[in-house]
């Protein structure tokens, strides 16, 4: 079941912009962030801790302790609340808008009484928001686009919180006597960044004991529908969930049917007829006698429909079939190729764990190669030096040699600033064994201007790696405007790889950027940019999206053998 860390987490980040709405201390609502960063990325569940346990947890203070322990134990902390009841609800309705942080929220509040999205498409189509202080033209479109992401969210959650819930579900199926086979299907299994609803697939000769245990489940919340064939719940999370129980003849055709997309169900079908046949959830069938021809495993059915078995993350109708049936289908990288992570931090600055923790987990993982890539001083609140940064170098030399088979790399995720420069200069960045560079501020800046930046920082010989290009937060904040045509070509020229990083709230690049960014040769970076030793396994969720953007093993440059890498790393800086 789900640990109370998420829970608290989303607590203490909600705390944290009730005091940034109130106009309160800064330094506060940043410490209420981090401490919630720090618990949602604990390893082990809070809720069994006391408030000598929590504040053994970096950035957790007595303060925050005593209320993380008052709300496990009570379900409630008045101080929130309060806070909750001190601020309007049109404040809290405008926060909900990506890219429109609490203090621009409230100044719409105050200044022109908008509370509500509506009202505020209203002041901007009357361009009442360009006489406050702040905001101008930019912001207009910014704030409209951001509209547009929430509307598009519509209940969708994210790929990382829907397979949480949707492999306790799994694991619960499988226990049950009877179960030959179980899996999730539909966009999940297609590693759509969002994900509006779980469908769950059994193989089994009776529904009843699998449809009678879903709902009886402890993250269960509503019950939608009961019955023999299919059972549809709603979780504590919000997240609708259908259970289907298949006969076991007839799993390949069901697992191809409801895993989708669509579109592609469409193409296939169409196939199927130009052939004589039909094709549905039950099975290939000859369309004038209708003996089965295909059903039991989905390889049996694209098989006799004369393709090779298509894998999940293709199959949006983006021409797989029909490449599937000139035998053009890509060999996609998979998890297990990637030899090592490129993008990862420590809590020398925002990260939760020490160096020597995170190098162990990433040692366990079966890493060929590490990258330590903590922030630089212009990102201002990690307090980055000189010092500190060679100092980390130094200790992590010496951990190098403790180390078996995994080579440990030093590097640093730079800020790439509003003209493009870095932290800084060349002569110290050549020390570092590859440079992540990053957009972290002015996300406002134009579509030239950003463009610019973006190539500036390409054309820099240390930059190896453009860190989660389009900057955006998947339901939180829009992407950067750029001319990423334009960006992708300055990275095949430059030889700057493109990340994919692989964080749920990010997968940035997507997929469509990346279909994009592969037909100007451009190579690509699946990071996790972990932050804990819990984040290190969502790589999966970068390898699906790199899946969906049809990339092999060549394409991806943490895949390669050390000696490759080596000399793409050198190459950009010859």
């Amino acid at each position: 079941m789900a640990r109370a860390n998420e829970k608290v987490e989303a607590l203490l980040r909600e705390y944290a912009d009730l005091i940034a709405i109130g106009g309160g201390d800064a330094f506060k609502a940043r410490a209420y962030e981090k401490a919630a960063r720090a618990i949602g990325g604990h390893p082990a569940d809070v809720a069994g801790l006391d408030v000598k346990g929590l504040r053994e947890i970096p950035n957790v203070g007595k303060s925050i302790a005593e209320k993380v322990v008052e709300y496990l134990s009570t379900g409630r902390v008045p101080d929130i609340e309060a806070r909750r009841a001190a601020v309007p609800a049109g404040v809290r309705a405008l926060t909900a808008i990506p890219g429109l942080g609490p203090r621009k929220a409230f100044v719409l509040y105050d200044e022109l009484g908008v509370s509500s999205v509506e009202q505020l498409e209203d002041a901007i189509r009357e361009e009442r928001l360009r006489d406050l202080k702040g905001f101008g033209e930019q912001t207009e479109q910014n704030i409209l686009h951001g509209i547009s992401v929430l509307r598009n969210a519509d209940g969708r959650i994210l790929l990382g919180a829907a397979m949480d819930i949707a492999e306790q579900i799994v694991a619960e199926m499988e226990r049950i006597p009877g179960c030959v086979r179980c899996t999730y299907a539909g966009s999940l299994r297609r590693m759509r960044e969002t994900i509006g609803d779980v469908d769950i697939l059994v193989a089994a000769g009776r529904s009843a004991p699998f449809m009678a245990a879903l709902t009886e489940l402890p993250l269960v919340a509503d019950v939608i529908a009961h019955g023999a064939k299919k059972t549809s719940v709603r979780t504590t999370a919000g997240l609708q969930v259908d259970l289907r129980v298949l006969p076991p003849a007839s799993w390949g055709a069901g697992l191809q049917y409801f895993t989708g997309s669509k579109a592609h169900n469409i193409r296939t079908r169409a196939l199927a007829v130009r052939q004589g046949l039909k094709l549905s959830e039950y099975g290939l069938f000859d369309a004038e006698s209708g003996e089965s021809l295909a059903s039991e495993t989905e390889e049996e059915v694209y098989g006799r429909l004369g393709l090779p078995w298509i894998a999940p993350t293709l199959r949006e109708d983006r021409g797989e079939v029909a490449a599937g049936l000139k035998g053009e289908l890509p060999a996609l990288v998979e998890e297990g190729d990637i030899r090592g992570d490129l993008h990862t931090h420590t809590d020398l600055t925002d990260g939760l764990a020490p160096l020597e923790d995170m190098v162990a987990a990433a040692a366990a993982r079966g890493y060929a190669y590490y990258a330590v890539t903590d922030h630089a001083p212009d990102l201002a609140m990690q307090r980055m030096t000189r010092e500190k940064i060679l100092a980390q170098r130094e200790q992590l030399r010496a951990l190098d040699r403790t180390v078996r088979g995994m080579r440990l790399l030093h590097g640093t995720e730079l800020n790439i600033g509003p003209e493009g420069g870095l932290d800084w200069p060349d002569g110290f960045l050549a020390g570092f064994d590859l440079c992540v560079a990053s957009v972290h501020s002015h996300f406002g800046q134009s579509r030239a201007a950003m463009t610019r930046r973006f190539i500036r920082a390409c054309e820099n010989p240390n930059v190896a790696v453009i860190g989660h290009p389009t900057t955006r937060r998947i339901g939180r904040r829009p992407g950067v405007d750029a001319d990423f045509d334009a960006v992708f070509e300055a990275c095949a020229r430059t030889g700057t790889a493109l990340e994919i990083n692989a964080h749920p709230e990010r997968l940035d690049l997507g997929d469509e950027d990346i279909l994009r960014a592969k037909r100007y040769g451009v190579k690509f970076a699946v990071n996790s940019d972990a932050h804990a030793t819990t984040h290190l396994p969502y790589l999966r969720y970068g390898v699906g999206t790199a899946q969906r953007g049809w990339l092999t093993k060549d394409d991806v440059i943490n895949t390669w053998p050390w000696s490759r890498l080596h000399r793409f790393l050198e190459a950009k800086r010859a």
